[in-house]
This record gives C-alpha cells, sequence and structure tokens, in this order.
C-alpha cells in the first residue's frame, strides 16, 4: 500500500480525498501531524484539532505552504461542549464532514495498579477513551447523510500486546477503543460510515513526553529480551509518515469494503 502511495504522489491520481474534509484530532505532533499533513497532501481541506494551539498552528502553516487548506481549533479531546464546537466549526467552514481520525492520547501514569489513584486511571481512561467517543458522536450527524470513514488511533497494547508492566490504564483505554470502533462500525454500517481501528506499534513520536514512571514501576517488572531492535521487519520504531500511509488508505475509497477491522501497524513486534 505505502508503494502505491508514494507511486501516486505528485500526479492527478494523488488526489485520492479530492474536495473531501477531514478532522484529525491530536493533529499537532506524531501521528496525527503526519497524517495531517498526508490528508492535505491527497485534497483533503483539514481541521487540526489539538490542546497545543502553537503545534497544530506549525502543521496548518507547512499545509497551506504545500497549496492545502486547513484550520485550528484548540481543544481538550475530553470536554464534549470544546469537541462538538470544533466538529461544527469544521462544517460551518467547509460546508460537510467526511473524514474523522480519532488519534488524540496520551500514556498517561505508568505505575502498578495498586499504586495508581483512581485520578490518574480516569484522567487516561477520559482522555483516551472518552476522547474517542466524543469525536465519533459529534461527527455522526454531519456524516449520516453521505457517508464516510473514521479511523481509530488505538494500539498493539491491550489488543495483542500485554507486557507493558505499569501501563493497566492505558492498554485498558486501548482495548476499550477497539471494542468501541467495531461497536461503532456495525451501528453505523447503515448510513455508509465505515469505522476502522489502526494498532501501532512503537512509532517514533513525542507521545512519552506525557508519560509518567513511578519509582514502583520496578516491583512488578519481568524482564523480557528481544532480538536487537525489537521490531522483526526493519529493527527500529516506524515512523509518523508509514501510519499516515495506513490512515490514507482507510479514508480513502481504495478501503471502500473495509469497516470494523484492525490494522496492527508494528512491524511484527507484537508477534514476538
Amino acid at each position: 500500500m505505502a508503494a502505491i502511495v508514494q507511486e501516486r504522489k505528485g500526479s492527478e491520481t494523488a488526489q485520492w480525498l479530492k474536495d473531501r474534509v477531514a478532522v484529525v484530532t491530536g493533529a499537532g505532533s506524531g501521528i496525527g501531524k503526519a497524517a495531517a499533513i498526508r490528508l492535505a497532501e491527497h485534497g483533503a481541506r483539514v481541521c487540526l484539532v489539538d490542546l497545543t494551539e502553537r503545534r497544530a498552528g506549525d502543521v496548518k502553516r507547512d499545509i497551506e505552504a504545500a497549496g492545502g487548506e486547513a484550520i485550528v481549533v484548540d481543544t481538550d479531546v475530553s470536554d464534549p461542549a470544546r469537541v462538538q464546537a470544533a466538529i461544527e466549526q469544521t462544517v460551518r467552514t467547509w460546508g460537510k464532514l467526511d473524514i474523522v481520525f480519532a488519534n488524540a492520547g496520551i500514556n498517561g501514569i505508568v505505575t502498578p495498579i495498586e499504586d495508581m489513584s483512581p485520578e490518574e486511571w480516569d484522567h487516561t481512561l477520559t482522555t483516551n477513551l472518552k476522547g474517542t467517543f466524543l469525536a465519533v458522536k459529534f461527527a455522526i450527524p454531519h456524516m449520516k447523510e453521505k457517508g464516510g470513514s473514521i479511523v481509530i488511533t488505538s494500539s498493539i497494547n491491550g489488543n495483542r500486546k500485554f507486557s507493558g508492566f505499569g501501563m493497566s490504564a492505558y492498554s485498558t483505554s486501548k482495548a476499550g477503543q477497539m471494542a468501541f470502533g467495531k461497536m461503532a462500525a456495525l451501528e453505523l454500517a447503515r448510513y455508509k460510515i465505515r469505522v476502522n481501528i489502526i494498532c501501532p506499534g512503537a512509532i517514533k513520536t513525542n507521545i512519552n513526553e506525557n508519560t509518567q514512571q513511578t519509582p514502583e514501576l520496578d516491583k512488578i517488572k519481568i524482564p523480557v529480551n528481544y532480538p536487537e531492535g525489537s521490531q522483526p521487519l526493519e529493527h527500529h520504531a516506524g515512523s509518523p509518515e508509514q501510519v499516515a500511509d495506513l490512515v490514507l488508505f482507510l479514508a480513502s475509497d481504495y478501503s471502500s469494503h473495509i469497516t470494523g477491522t484492525e490494522v496492527f501497524i508494528d512491524g511484527a513486534e507484537s508477534l514476538l
């Protein structure tokens, strides 16, 4: 698929998403940034939803410098009113909504279950799982008439890998996103709204900036030895751009008969 994307860049056929409108949450960095830029390269007009307006503003300038269209909405994805306002501003600006990439998330606290406070648990679940629910919920009324594509960023953690010691809240939120995505796919199929879930492994992003490891973690860690690099396919973490190519495919008509499906993008990391 990535080869197809590369072949089509720079040509008329590269406009996979011409005249479509997308919302990308967590668009200021990492996977969200790469996906927003990739969608814009292929013709989409993109609403960049991020808690850090400055970072999203940089992405907006990159998109516009390349001839694309973008707006920025400063949004906390755990706040229903702000998420609804972001969706409605997108529709007011461009008249419709075709694509939602529910990507925003945090690692949160990394600590043993017995040492985790209820507030820390709630913060991770609210940001990751509730944030996904809100983005989908408020998009549905604007997508029901003509259909569209929703892509959710989950993770290999909580779905195919459970050795992230101390990440019980994060993994639970990611498993919940998987179940939610499948339920939504079936519920929304009548409206021709497709819902798919991507599960990245280690990707070179800045998500570790919001990761807090506690000293208590040492008491539950189990030593695990992996081959060099821990990823058999490339022996290093994947790039946000590789994930962006997958998002582009799932947002486009090339995946028109794919819904309710999880796609693991981890270089076989989770098979070790």
